[in-house]
């Protein structure tokens, strides 16, 4: 039997490079998924929402229509990954303005979609969301990995995805009684063609000795929304080649 069978599932960010094979996923473990994202246009069957999820009045729209046709959401993915165009500058280039703005983006709208979604599942008594995170929301960089680049990590980047893991906790507590779950998948760095400098100091670093793929993501995702995973909450489940542990 598949894991997800008959389970409505908020997905936001489908169409980008983690959010595919997460859908993919879905999928095939039986959900019915649907893809809100700011590059997609709404499909007659609703599986496409177009969804600007730093927007109040885009994110209540994709809501009210996935319970009106649902009649409920029984799994959200906060995958959706906004940033400003200035987004990769060194810590010391980075204007107050693009800081605050990116904390917006990623943060700020996390939080609006979980509580819009979480009205529905604390009513249902049932639900479970999945929050994207990262390694880096965990450690720090290690920034002799982008010797010999361009690249650096973005500060925004770990302040965000440490915020989300702080508050993926905060929620799990509150809404536990409800029997409402929140969980983190928090990977190490997904090749996305790099530069090859960049993939040969990553792989050196890592115990795996080799970038993560999407699709070495996507189950643990699909597994903290089914039943198999019915007691675990506030939980950040890193999957990073081994990357933390040394």
């Amino acid at each position: 039997m598949k894991k997800l069978n008959d389970k409505i599932i908020l997905l936001t960010g489908g169409d980008g490079l983690l959010g595919k094979a997460i859908m993919q996923n879905l999928n095939s473990q039986g959900a019915t998924v649907i893809n809100a994202s700011i590059g997609v246009e709404d499909s007659a069957d609703f599986s496409l929402l177009r969804c600007d999820i730093t927007n109040e009045e885009s994110v209540n729209r994709v809501v009210n229509l996935v319970i009106k046709k649902h009649g409920r959401i029984d799994g959200l993915i906060n995958n959706a990954y906004p940033r400003t165009k200035d987004w990769g500058l060194k810590f010391e280039d980075i204007p107050f303005a693009s800081w605050q703005k990116n904390i917006d983006y990623q943060l700020n709208s996390h939080f609006l979609l979980s509580q819009k979604v979480l009205v529905n599942m604390q009513k249902n008594q049932w639900g479970s969301i999945v929050n994207m995170s990262s390694m880096y929301g965990v450690v720090g960089p290690d920034f002799s990995v982008y010797d010999g680049t361009d690249m650096t990590m973005p500060a925004a980047y770990s302040a965000i995805k440490g915020g989300l893991i702080n508050l993926t906790r905060y929620l799990a507590s509150y809404y536990g009684p409800y029997k409402v779950r929140i969980n983190c998948v928090s990977p190490g760095g997904v090749f996305d063609n790099q530069p090859e400098k960049f993939v040969q100091n990553y792989n050196r670093k890592v115990p795996m000795r080799r970038m993560a793929e999407p699709g070495d993501i996507a189950p643990a995702v699909s597994f903290l929304l089914s039943d198999d995973a019915s007691y675990i909450t506030g939980q950040n489940l890193i999957i990073d080649g081994g990357w933390t542990c040394i």
